[in-house]
């Protein structure tokens, strides 16, 4: 697992990590910026997360060569 506080580069990662924080705040949580530039939730998340407030995990792609022997089926 590797922890970071960039923008992921990937676009489908941006919007689930975005989309996370944005139900956090939903459900009441609190804005990490003090005053933040739009009102509405998911542009919140948006600027905490281009502003590299936030924190999360991404996994390391395993190579294709790399799988285990005994997961084959006979």
């Amino acid at each position: 697992m590797v922890v970071s506080r960039q923008a992921p580069d990937s676009q489908f990662a941006y919007v689930v990590v975005a989309a996370r924080r944005a139900r956090q705040l939903m459900m009441g949580g609190r804005p990490l910026i003090d005053n933040p530039l739009a009102r509405k939730v998911t542009r919140i998340a948006e600027e905490e997360l281009q502003r590299g407030f936030l924190e999360y995990e991404t996994t390391d792609a395993e190579e294709p060569g790399e799988k285990e022997e005994g997961k084959r089926r006979k």
